[in-house]
């Protein structure tokens, strides 16, 4: 479908001010656009980049209403927010995301099932409402990861089941958190995990970025590297699993598809984010176009820049007391380290507060350096290498 092109000076609505929301409008002032973001902190990451901030839960409705009002289109930058709360955006106001993607993504069983009618290659799973129903999956799948249908992110809402000892206990367990029905998902051995962020406008024109390699610790995005180090032909299968994802499921907007390789270079799509995504924050120092920058002009109707990466990238995710040991060694950081800090106040186990962009010639050596700051993990920094 195409649509005039939101003019400069037009104003966006955000639900959501958080980080991503943050350099949403880091990206949209250079670009001319005015910001409203509807977020329960009065003083959230977006309300420092510049934003006007309406104060007030996601689901309230007259905030909702107030938004509507004040915006030409309305964006949001997360997933754990009310469906509904986004149908009644939509019906006064417009929101390229659309309720139906997000509706998809804030379900585990629901995005299997679509993936997988669609003939994309998901990873082999269960639906799960008993201990009983746990540990037939356990016998079909052995080893596996139980996690909550809503909800969760960076490893929250998960249990990991590795024996038939372990159904009972970790099926309680996550009982705690919520009420069944579960999905478990077989824990496959992969050689990589990666990643493609994939923008397609309402014209439908799609591009997407290059393909990142992630490092996990404790379920949390710390590290992306990119290039990935993959063959070119694992490296066009899943630039032509993120366009296909984007084009079955009208994206309008980036999207996050993360993705598993197997030891036969077979990929297997693990899960996707409709917005902005971390292991997609590389694009701000080493690409033509910024994911940030993308994701405006698809919701705004705009041609999509080019993805085109300038250089080798190692993004860094600044993670709880990282931070801080990071601060005291600002002067030990090479000359090409940029960083993006959240404003966040409050320092946490496990809370992103910032990331790093290192651009480089030689990312192994670049890893080897990092090592000896001793604020990263040496296990982290050799996984990045092995």
């Amino acid at each position: 479908m195409n649509r005039k092109p939101l003019p400069p000076r037009a104003t966006i609505g955000l639900l959501g001010g958080g980080q991503l929301a943050q350099m949403l409008v880091h990206a949209g002032n250079a670009m001319g656009f005015r910001f409203v973001a509807l977020d329960p902190n009065p003083e959230c990451p977006a309300f420092y980049a510049g934003a006007e901030v309406l104060a007030a839960p996601y689901g309230d409705r007259a905030a909702l209403a107030e938004l509507a009002k004040r915006c030409d289109l309305v964006t949001y930058e997360f997933e754990n927010i009310e469906v509904s709360g986004v149908e009644f955006l939509e019906s006064r106001v417009l929101v390229p995301q659309g309720s139906r993607l997000l509706a998809l993504s804030q379900h585990r069983i629901r995005e299997k099932i679509i993936l997988q009618e669609q003939g994309f290659p998901v990873t082999p799973f269960r639906v799960v409402r008993s201990v009983a129903e746990l540990s037939v999956a356990h016998k079909a799948l052995g080893p596996l990861m139980l996690k909550t249908v809503t909800g969760g992110y960076d490893g929250k809402g998960q249990q990991k089941i590795t024996s038939a000892a372990a159904v009972e206990s970790g099926f309680a367990e996550l009982s705690r958190k919520t009420r069944p029905p579960f999905i478990a998902e077989e824990l496959v051995e992969f050689e990589r995990e990666l990643s493609v962020v994939v923008a397609r406008n309402p014209a439908g024109k799609i591009a997407s970025f290059p393909v990142g390699e992630n490092v996990h610790e404790k379920n949390i995005l710390t590290l992306t590297r990119v290039p990935a180090r993959i063959n070119p032909l694992v490296e066009a299968q899943a630039l032509r699993l993120a366009e296909q994802v984007a084009e079955v499921l009208s994206l309008v907007g980036v999207l996050g598809l993360e993705l598993f390789l197997l030891p036969d270079d077979t990929l297997l799509v693990n899960e996707l984010a409709p917005r902005p995504h971390n292991s997609g924050h590389y694009t701000q120092d080493a690409c033509a176009t910024s994911q940030f920058e993308q994701h405006l002009r698809a919701v705004a109707a705009w041609p999509l820049g080019a993805t085109t990466l300038h250089t080798p990238v190692v993004m860094l995710n600044l993670i709880g007391e990282q931070l801080s040991g990071m601060l005291e060694q600002l002067d030990r950081l090479p000359a090409a380290a940029h960083l993006h800090l959240y404003h966040k106040h409050e320092v946490r186990a496990g809370r992103k507060l910032g990331h790093l962009n290192f651009t480089c010639d030689d990312p192994a050596r670049l890893l080897e350096t990092l090592n000896s700051y001793g604020i990263w993990t040496p296990s982290l920094l050799e996984n990045a290498l092995s």
